[in-house]
């Protein structure tokens, strides 16, 4: 029998030293690529009665351990070192003459395939090392950002938030005063609505500490003023000095200049003095106010129309002189209360009366009336008997004229027969006549005074225009809680 080691065959070019020496080939391959990791020696296979003969029993090794010699011979050692050298080599040998194949290319394969499963094995254990040091460099550079910022940078914006702070407080503070002069004026003046007070200057809490404030706007939506209500009172104070301890609460304040207007609308005065004649008021001109409406008189629509001028009354109010004061019968009369009263046709009615000789002769029965016309008593007589004289005398120019200029007033109690002839019903004429002019002018006169309460205001350059009546309002001095009662 043939040793292993001389079996070689000629047809695959195997040499006596063809077999793969393990050692060897780590040491070459570690040697043309120093990074690559060295594979681990493969172990021999070995049987089943080799792996049951080496396996240890469980409850010997204790007893091995106790029998072993603590001091071993040395020559034992280096025989047991060589046997695990052998035994590669020859079993190396055994598979060569087995398998004859390309070994070198199989070694490599599996050497390919244990390095991802190594590098898998260890890449669980490296990923938490490495989140690790990727948090603990995120939070040192998130610390070296804030701490590159520089120092003029922070505080500049230390500095911008104090104010932004300091802003909102004074506002704070400036709408809380706003709001408790609102509800005081409201209650001193009897106001239904709160009014809107603005405090100019910037910022209020010095204004305060120094208790003086540069200037207060404030606007009262409608105020009552006699009989009527103003639409709108603004005023402007400025130079205010205010009285109280500090920080206790303002017991008053005294303005030094107040500046401002009043207006009274006339939608207000269509509503408040207009309802019962339905009367509605427009601009006339600068200082005069027309009035125009309608009113039942005796069942009857009758329309009213007049005339009022403007005026102030003393420095604190506004009040109203009516004229042109007339009550018109639309087609038929108008009349104007007064004295004298006048109660004339219009021109529809004289023109009837103009063609009509039964009603001609009506108003010619009168004496009054006659002579009004210009016809003489002599001329009267034939002219109510014979219709020839008659038209001469209707037919003169001016004649119908005249009918318009004649005051009736004197048949509504003497000939009411000859008004209802000519076409004026002489119980609505009756009722005309009752009216009183004082009366009538109430229902579209008017007047109003600034409120008591409010001293040292006066109005000037009272005008009429388009919205209303408007007055300019100032004054000096004007007191407010505790210094109003000091003056008193």
């Amino acid at each position: 029998m043939r040793s292993p080691t001389r079996m070689f065959s000629p047809l695959f070019g195997h040499s006596p030293h063809s077999a793969r020496d393990p050692e060897r080939e780590v040491d070459q391959k570690s040697e043309q690529d120093p990074e690559r990791e060295v594979p681990r020696e493969q172990e021999p296979e070995r049987t089943p009665e080799q792996e049951s003969e080496s396996e240890p029993e469980p409850h010997s090794e204790p007893e091995q351990e106790s029998k072993q010699d603590p001091d071993p011979d040395p020559a034992a050692e280096r025989e047991s070192d060589r046997q695990p050298e052998q035994e590669p080599e020859q079993e190396s040998e055994e598979e060569s003459e087995e398998d004859p194949g390309p070994a070198p290319e199989r070694e490599s394969d599996r050497q390919s395939e244990q390095e991802p499963e190594r590098q898998s094995e260890h890449e669980p254990e490296q990923e938490p090392e490495r989140q690790s040091e990727q948090e603990r460099a995120g939070r040192r550079g998130g610390h070296g950002r804030l701490g590159r910022v520089p120092l003029t940078t922070k505080l500049v914006a230390g500095l911008l938030v104090g104010a932004t702070l300091l802003v909102v407080a004074d506002r704070c503070a400036a709408m809380y005063a706003e709001k408790r002069a609102e509800q005081t004026l409201r209650d001193k003046l009897g106001l239904e609505a709160a009014p809107d007070v603005h405090i100019h200057g910037f910022p209020f809490l010095t204004q305060l500490l120094g208790k003086r404030l540069d200037g207060v706007d404030v606007t009262v939506p409608d105020a009552p003023a006699g009989r009527v209500t103003l639409a709108e009172v603004r005023a402007e104070a400025t130079d205010i000095r205010l009285d109280g301890d500090l920080p206790l609460p303002v017991d008053g304040a005294r303005a030094a200049r107040v500046n401002g207007h009043v207006l009274l609308a006339f939608d207000d005065l269509d509503r408040e003095l207009g309802a019962p004649a339905q009367v509605r008021f427009r601009a006339l001109d600068r200082q005069s106010v027309r009035a125009d409406g309608e009113l039942p008189v005796a069942g009857r629509v009758v329309r009213i129309h007049a005339v009022a001028h403007i005026r102030r009354d003393g420095d604190r109010g506004v009040t109203t002189s009516v004229s042109g004061m007339r009550l018109d019968v639309p087609g038929i009369a108008t009349y104007r209360p007064g004295r004298p009263a006048r109660l004339r046709l219009h021109p529809q009615a004289a023109e009837k009366i103009s063609h009509d000789k039964s009603k001609a002769r009506a108003l010619l029965a009168v004496p009054s009336v006659a002579r009004q016309l210009g016809v003489a008593p002599e001329d009267t007589g034939p002219a109510m008997r014979d219709d020839e004289r008659l038209s001469r005398i209707t037919e003169r120019p001016g004649f119908k004229e005249k009918l318009m200029r004649a005051n009736l007033v004197d048949l509504v109690a003497d000939r009411p027969e000859a008004l209802e002839r000519v076409g004026v019903d002489p119980v609505l004429a009756r009722a005309l006549v009752r009216l009183r002019a004082q009366d009538l002018s109430e229902r579209v006169a008017f007047s109003f005074q600034l409120p008591k309460q409010v001293k040292g205001l006066r109005l000037r350059n009272i005008t009429v225009e388009r919205d209303g009546i408007r007055a300019d309002l100032t004054g000096s001095g004007l007191a407010v809680g505790t210094a109003r009662r000091a003056d008193s």
